[in-house]
């Protein structure tokens, strides 16, 4: 096997390879099962999420990334590890060089992380780019232009919000929220509506299915099922989607203070290009209905969902791998 490039987008929920030429190949959840009797790595991805919330005392199923960064270095490592030799394979002549899009927010420390870990799981050289770099290329926004871009990156542990002009962000934040506080928010919520206790992977299907960022004129509905908190039994309950547009107010209102924060940095030159062009809109979380209608209502610049959304930062990350020397400034230009 010759020598491959890889580009990962190493999210909290969710981790995406791209192979140059191939496009995604790995798309499955981050998360790693393991025994605790003996370390040993018992399932990683797809296999090892169907066993969150399921487990006996001796295994533990969980993400080793909170909030975008590394929680737990080793099996980050291992899961690395795991993706690398399933893109490229086990048996290779060279090792692949890696780049790993990163939350904009995060430390040094934090980077280094990320670094050690991929050339550990057998990378030859590892690159660091910044999400929302990466997804505003995954998007075909031209960041090299002398005019102004704003990406927001919904994803799963973080949300990012840039505004980008000559290849490098003029004025970002990132703040901690993303699909995986929505799921909290909903179980929080049918836990004091409904005295009943959902769990995570619920909680994400009901998002999924009748989630709405506004209040829909044509509800949805579903049931629901999970454990009364009063008696211990199971029972089941409909969810509407205004149960869930509920639920959500206060993180989307997270979302909407971080845009306004990024917005009052810019430059009034760049300003204006935004409210010609509007906001691109790219990660998981941006898939919940109505999101881009909820902050054009919110900010007063429209929004709009970039073409699949959930590959955007992938995507970018396997262009900006190909095409090293002339994004070298943009990923460079900052720590």
């Amino acid at each position: 096997m010759f020598l491959k490039k890889i580009g990962i987008d190493l999210g909290t929920t969710y981790t995406l390879v791209y192979i140059p030429g191939k496009g995604i190949t790995i798309n499955e959840p981050s998360v790693v099962a393991y025994s605790t009797v003996d370390k040993k790595i018992l399932a990683v991805g797809d296999e090892a999420k169907q066993m969150i919330g399921r487990t006996p005392d001796t295994i533990i199923a969980s993400r080793p990334l909170r909030d975008g960064v590394i929680a737990d270095y080793k099996t980050t490592e291992a899961m690395l590890r795991y993706f690398v030799n399933k893109a490229v394979g086990t048996f290779r002549i060279f090792r692949p060089e890696v780049m790993v899009a990163v939350p904009a927010g995060i430390t040094s420390t934090e980077r280094r992380a990320v670094i050690d870990a991929t050339l550990s799981a057998g990378a030859k050289a590892a690159y660091i780019i910044k999400e929302p770099i990466a997804a505003a290329i995954g998007a075909s926004i031209p960041i090299g232009s002398a005019s102004g871009h704003m990406i927001i990156d919904l994803g799963g542990g973080t949300s990012e919000v840039a505004v980008i002009s000559l290849g490098g962000i003029v004025a970002n934040n990132s703040v901690r929220i993303g699909g995986n506080k929505f799921d909290s928010a909903i179980q929080e919520f049918i836990r004091k509506k409904y005295n009943l206790a959902i769990g995570e992977c619920t909680a994400e299907t009901i998002k999924i299915m009748v989630g709405s960022a506004i209040y829909l004129d044509k509800k949805l509905k579903m049931e629901a099922k999970g454990r009364d908190m009063v008696n211990g039994l199971p029972r089941i309950i409909t969810v509407s989607s205004d149960d869930v547009t509920d639920a959500l107010q206060d993180e989307l209102a997270g979302i909407v203070t971080a845009i306004k924060q990024v917005l009052y940095n810019t430059p009034p030159e760049l300003s204006a290009d935004i409210m010609d062009k509007g906001m691109v809109l790219s990660g998981g979380s941006s898939l919940l209905r109505n999101i881009d209608e909820f902050l054009s209502q919110s900010i007063g610049v429209p929004a709009y969902n970039a073409d699949d959304p959930l590959l955007c930062v992938a995507k970018g990350t396997g262009v900006a791998l190909e095409n090293l020397e002339s994004y070298k400034r943009s990923i460079l230009a900052t720590k």
